[in-house]
């Protein structure tokens, strides 16, 4: 029986990196009921202004899978991001980033395999901003002048760090299922609970709760900037870290930078019943259309998917496959070269033709 996904090509280069997607998927001998939807900007004037239309959330409601392609987040100004929109109306309060080196990419580090596992929903992500100079920035400073706390400068915009019990306890269990289900040994917790008591703290106490419940796998807990610095040292030391919103977005992008960069970087977004898979970079407008940029972190995102979709042989094939034209080389596109001019970078689409050979082997 084929899958029935909701597919959001995206925009920018969003739509070129879906097709690719696309088709090597197919090409697993998977079965699938693409529900084509659309979003992001290029939609809008057709919408109302809205990026994300409702009959999109309530297609991915209905199928509980979708594959999405990047869409712009403007900086500074214009509507704010469809992925958190997306996160907090369908309540994906677990975001998944596998880091994991492949050979034949260029990094500094080797044999790297790591699972970032992201709180999704609180944190400075929350999205409870107070503008400087507005009203209620002021009436928020006064009070907390009446509270004994003190602003080092009063023309100041406030952002609210909410962290819950249940909202941490969640997301800890997650990442010890996680654990479980991917055959890991150790869960860090990573915070700043040596200066944030009230929230960090309170994340850290709760993380230990519930690894106390969870005995059978190893847990421990690291600061945030130490744990930084420990990932640069000795990445070999850690298996699933969980982190709260802000740091779990930080320390994702500083594990992919150690494998090779964001165009190998999947990523995956889940909540009760639901499941989004996306690559974790931007939509890359300025290259729309030239069939240029890298789709290896949408199609391990559809890797993700086969696995979640519990077609393991499928997944298997489709990681060796990438794998193989990684170590190879040769259809790569121009940021996996040793220069970024080389001639023998191939398009996007070249790319998916090179791994749909490789699963024509390996599935015959």
């Amino acid at each position: 029986m084929a899958h029935r996904v909701t597919l959001i090509p995206g925009d920018g280069t969003g739509p070129e990196l879906t097709e690719a997607t696309r088709r090597v998927l197919e090409a697993t001998g998977v079965d699938f009921d693409w529900d084509v939807r659309e979003a992001g900007a290029d939609v809008m004037d057709r919408y109302g202004g809205n990026p994300l239309p409702d009959e999109v959330l309530d297609a991915i409601r209905e199928t509980g899978v979708a594959l999405k392609g990047p869409i712009t987040t403007p900086v500074g100004g214009g509507f704010r991001s469809v992925n958190v929109a997306l996160r907090k109306s369908l309540d994906l309060y677990a975001q998944v980033r596998p880091c994991k080196t492949y050979p034949g990419v260029r990094t500094r580090f080797e044999d790297v395999d790591l699972i970032v596992v992201r709180e999704n929903t609180e944190d400075l992500y929350a999205g409870i901003e107070y503008e400087q100079g507005s009203e209620a920035a002021q009436e928020l400073i006064e009070w907390i002048k009446s509270k004994g706390g003190k602003l080092a400068h009063d023309d100041a915009g406030i952002s609210i760090k909410p962290i819950s019990i249940s909202g941490t306890r969640r997301i800890v269990q997650f990442a010890f299922d996680c654990a479980r289900r991917n055959d890991r040994r150790k869960v860090t917790a990573v915070h700043k609970a040596n200066i944030m008591k009230f929230s960090d703290g309170l994340y850290l106490q709760v993380a230990r709760e519930v690894a106390a419940e969870n005995d059978d796998i190893e847990f421990d807990d690291r600061i945030v900037d130490n744990m930084c610095m420990q990932l640069v040292q000795r990445p070999e030391e850690y298996d699933v870290l969980v982190l709260p919103n802000l740091y779990g977005d930080v320390l994702s992008d500083l594990c992919a930078g150690m494998i090779g960069g964001l165009g190998l970087a999947p990523g995956a977004n889940f909540g009760e019943g639901i499941a989004i898979f996306e690559p974790t970079h931007g939509s890359a407008p300025k290259y729309a259309g030239q069939n240029k940029v890298n789709p290896m972190a949408q199609l391990l995102s559809g890797m993700l998917m086969l696995r979640h979709l519990e077609e393991s042989d499928a997944a298997d094939n489709l990681e060796q496959a990438i794998a193989e034209v990684i170590r190879e080389g040769k259809s790569v596109t121009y940021d996996m070269k040793p220069r970024r001019d080389d001639p023998t970078a191939v398009g996007t689409s070249e790319v998916a033709d090179a791994i749909i050979e490789k699963l024509g082997a390996r599935v015959a």
